[in-house]
């Protein structure tokens, strides 16, 4: 089952995908233009799945993600070390959604930074005691020439506003989950593709589980928290993010979650007024 959140001419009410429509809280139903992407009629707008109190990321989870980070990377061995070591790397990447947006809603590239990329992830929805009790799409904006100049740079390349995205839906399966595929495509403002690609959870060196398990060690993390579990695509080295661009991250069992791209200055302009 997927579990959505709606934003329509009666306000905003969260529902569930039953074959080709979807079906509101209270009865009434909405008919998805392409159930498979989830775009919606006009009129109606998806949302954030939900609002997550915390989002938290996994990173050098995938060997292409660990070799990019490399060659990035002017303290090359960090990396290596720790996509070989049993203790993943794990980071706070937001809390009570201050920099996070859903579906439809501007991410963010910083104005200091000169090589932003997208990072398309799996995320879980925690539930009691880490438990996954769902999956998402998540996108992990990051800030490369920031990371790579220094390892303790990570929070300035990854935490700003407009740097995180997840939903369009929340996938609740009845049975297990096999592996995940992850389409990404970025166009720019004429529609044009400018980068595309595909990889799958497969690759992935860790497991779901072991993320979650060591997320929760001595950590509090509450209930209907978020963990991005890594990227697998990562774009050539000739490519960087622009205001204009737009972001759409397919995920065949979840939906497509697309953003368009402004400076993060815009974002936190809105904020302040």
């Amino acid at each position: 089952m997927r579990y959505v959140r709606v934003r329509g001419p009666s306000g905003i009410s969260s529902g569930h995908v039953d074959g080709g429509r979807i079906v509101l809280d209270g009865g009434a139903t909405v008919e998805p233009l392409d159930p498979d992407t989830l775009q919606l009629p006009d009129g109606y707008t998806l949302m954030a799945p939900f609002d997550a109190p915390e989002i938290w990321c996994a990173g050098v989870t995938y060997e292409r993600s660990r070799d990019a980070r490399v060659e990035e990377s002017a303290v090359k061995d960090v990396y290596t070390l720790v996509y070989d070591a049993p203790r993943p790397e794990l980071f706070m990447k937001d809390a009570m959604m201050r920099r996070t947006v859903g579906p439809g809603a501007p991410i963010a590239i910083r104005e200091d930074s000169a090589w932003n990329v997208p990072e398309p992830e799996i995320g879980l929805v925690l539930g009691t005691n880490g438990r996954i009790a769902g999956y998402t799409i998540g996108n992990d904006v990051s800030s490369r020439d920031i990371e790579g100049a220094n390892p303790l740079y990570l929070p300035q390349a990854k935490i700003y506003a407009g740097a995180c995205s997840f939903g369009p839906a929340v996938l609740v399966p009845e049975d297990g989950v096999g592996a995940f595929k992850i389409e990404l495509r970025v166009t720019d403002e004429w529609g044009k593709i400018v980068f595309e690609g595909e990889t799958s959870t497969a690759r992935m060196k860790r497991s779901f589980e072991e993320l979650v398990d060591w997320l929760v060690r001595d950590n509090p993390v509450p209930q209907g928290s978020v963990l991005l579990t890594g990227t697998g695509l990562v774009p050539p080295d000739d490519f960087t993010l622009k205001p204009g661009h737009f972001v759409e991250i397919h995920v065949p069992e979840i939906g497509t979650l697309v953003n368009p791209v402004v400076r993060a200055s815009e974002l936190r302009e809105k904020e302040y007024r």
